[in-house]
């Protein structure tokens, strides 16, 4: 190669490569990967593991526990970072790159950018196989790596180390992108990591990234505009896309000027505060009454950077209005046209500023207006209900926990969940008051989750009060890194919700005439019949046991102390509250709208009889929206 070059291994060099690129949007610049997380065996330990301990190496470290965790906290880190930052994380091969798989289906299922850096086999294949190796008799070139390819947005394998440098551009264009971004893989053999060679200078120059607001096309915002002048009972739908274009003012404006109801996926809560005037609440089978009732009756439906999961539109069930249209505003052209949508290709921000100005002061019939904020307002009466203990030395439920936390949080507070019960509660209940305190990832619903998500938050977000709220089943999938983030002195706020059982899963088995079969603790009496007891497990020792402070709360009073206390907390902070069931105690309103979870067509038992006449009887207001 002609010019200078630098002498470096290939792992130095993508270190080097990576520390000198930018991201910049509205004018301002960041560096796109801040930190490497790494779990170091062969595979990596002599090559990136290398990398990082060389003299002049501007990548910082962070240990990981377990690989999966490591790629939740990187993507909590990019959430919490607007997608403009994100952090690399670096396995050995064989189980190590393979533990990645459900961290990057989750980053790519959520449009989350994190760069995996997993070991592979050797190159130069000096010894075949070598240990952790998958031998696979019809392909000589396939490795366990094989398993990111689908669950990654790129995948490359670097075989030579010239390769490295149209592969590392690549996956750099990927994780700016809006639209494409997601796990990014480049697969790295371990012989190839410790090769020297010369790299032109160019490669390590300074880059930026400009990630890009795409205006709508004119076509598609007329037709957009012209439906919306027509609508009687429009419905704004908001989802993750309106965080991460930072559209949250471009939305008020729309939904001031305009007048028309904002609902919200679970990753758009929050896109509005809960007490603006125009929020209705979350949207779905986990939805408020609110919200749903609206959905049902709109005529037009404007979905604004959300992908339409079943969730949201209650598996094709929500939308009844016979002449429903929507317009998809989305940065991605692929959900734009769902649900037989008008497109609107665009940035969320450029698109709903677009709009305003095209509606030109139009606006709905005042009563419309009148009849939602009479709605929201019964609904919020139920959400105090909910919230309220009859007894303050009582064991609390689990919303009566949402309502303490509460009372006590600000705008400052970023709450934390993923799977369970939870969500549908915190969907339902919070009461959002900034644009990114509520942060439940639900696209992918990944117990474990949680805890190492916090990590990454507070990592992104220091100063600011970060609670990951966790069932016990959720809390066993994945409580390791807990270790990492008292090593790295982060304040996290771990809150498990005992209940004894997979509750979420247990109530759905028993809906569909399961029985709770398989969701709780059984054993058989002497009579033969089966008793489900709690399991002799004492979650709050282990972790204590792990290093962190543990609050042991018995009643609310004792809970409303505990929570302050670990708010306040300088140091990583459990609060165990052993919760009331809604069995017993009342909770949170149930399911404003239905979800299909196929029941058995054939069965003995009259639980599961009784559970498929009502699916049938739901499954006919299915509707498919050409």
């Amino acid at each position: 190669m002609s010019g200078t070059t630098r002498r470096l291994t290939t792992a130095q060099a993508l270190l080097a490569f990576l520390s000198r690129q930018y991201t910049s949007r509205a004018g301002t610049e960041q560096r796109l990967i801040t930190a490497a997380w790494g779990i170091f065996g062969h595979g990596n330990v002599a090559g990136i593991g290398q990398a990082l301990l060389e003299p002049g190496s501007d990548m910082p470290y962070l240990q990981g526990r377990n690989e999966q965790a490591m790629v939740h906290a990187a993507v909590g880190y990019a959430r919490q970072s607007g997608r403009l930052s994100a952090h690399a994380v670096t396995t050995s091969i064989g189980p190590g790159a393979t533990n990645l798989v459900t961290g990057a289906a989750l980053a790519t299922v959520n449009h989350l950018p994190v760069l995996l850096l997993p070991g592979d086999v050797f190159a130069s294949r000096p010894a075949d196989p070598v240990l952790q190796q998958l031998e696979v008799p019809y392909a000589g070139d396939v490795s366990v790596n094989d398993c990111l390819r689908p669950v990654s947005r790129y995948f490359d394998r670097i075989t030579r180390p010239e390769a490295l440098v149209p592969a590392a551009l690549a996956a750099m264009s990927v994780l700016t992108d809006p639209a494409r971004t997601g796990a990014v893989t480049l697969a790295l053999p371990q012989d190839v990591q410790a090769q020297a060679y010369d790299w032109p200078e160019e490669f390590f120059r300074r880059r930026v990234w400009h990630v890009r607001a795409q205006e709508p096309d004119p076509y598609e915002l007329d037709a957009a505009v012209q439906l919306l002048r027509a609508a009687r009972r429009p419905l704004v739908v908001a989802g993750g896309g309106v965080h991460h274009a930072r559209a949250e003012d471009a939305l008020r404006r729309f939904a001031e000027r305009t007048g028309i109801p904002v609902a919200a996926t679970q990753a758009g809560k929050g896109s509005l505060p809960h007490d603006h005037p125009c929020d209705v609440g979350g949207i779905g089978h986990t939805g408020t009454a609110t919200a749903d009732a609206l959905a049902r009756e709109a005529d037009v439906v404007l979905g604004v950077g959300t992908r339409w999961t079943d969730f949201t539109t209650a598996s094709s069930t929500l939308f009844q209005n016979p002449s429903v249209r929507f317009v998809g505003l989305n940065v991605n052209g692929a959900d734009a046209h769902k649900l037989g949508a008008i497109q609107l290709v665009a940035d969320a921000r450029a698109g709903l500023d677009a709009l305003t100005r095209a509606l030109d002061g139009h606006r709905v019939a005042p009563a419309y207006p009148a009849a939602y904020g009479e709605a929201k307002a019964a609904w919020e009466e139920r959400v105090t209900a909910a919230y309220t203990p009859g007894d303050e030395d009582a064991r609390p439920t689990q919303a009566q926990v949402l309502g303490v936390l509460d009372t006590l949080v600000t705008g400052d507070d970023i709450l934390i969940n993923a799977a369970g019960s939870l969500p549908g509660d915190l969907h339902k209940l919070w009461r959002t008051r900034s644009r990114d305190q509520y942060h439940v990832e639900y696209g992918y619903s990944c117990m474990g989750y949680e805890i190492p998500a916090a990590i990454g938050v507070a990592l992104a977000a220091p100063g600011r009060p970060v609670w990951a709220l966790v069932g016990d089943g959720t809390y066993l999938m994945n409580p390791t890194e807990i270790v990492t983030a008292v090593q790295e002195n982060l304040p996290i706020k771990v809150v498990i919700l005992q209940n004894h059982g997979y509750a979420s899963i247990g109530g759905l088995s028993e809906s569909v005439g399961g029985e709770r079969y398989g969701t709780a603790y059984r054993f058989r009496a002497p009579d033969g019949s089966f008793t489900c007891e709690p399991l002799p497990v004492d979650l709050a020792a282990n972790a204590a046991s792990l290093g962190m402070a543990v609050l042991r709360p018995r009643t609310v009073r004792d809970l409303r102390e505990a929570l302050a206390t670990a708010r306040a907390a300088d140091r990583p902070t459990c609060v165990y509250a052993e919760t009331e069931t809604a069995d017993t105690v009342s909770g949170p309103p149930p399911a404003q709208a239905w979800w299909d979870v196929p029941v058995a067509e054939t069965a003995t038992r009259s639980s599961a009889v009784e559970a498929r006449e009502e699916y049938d009887r739901q499954v006919a207001a299915r509707r498919r929206h050409l």
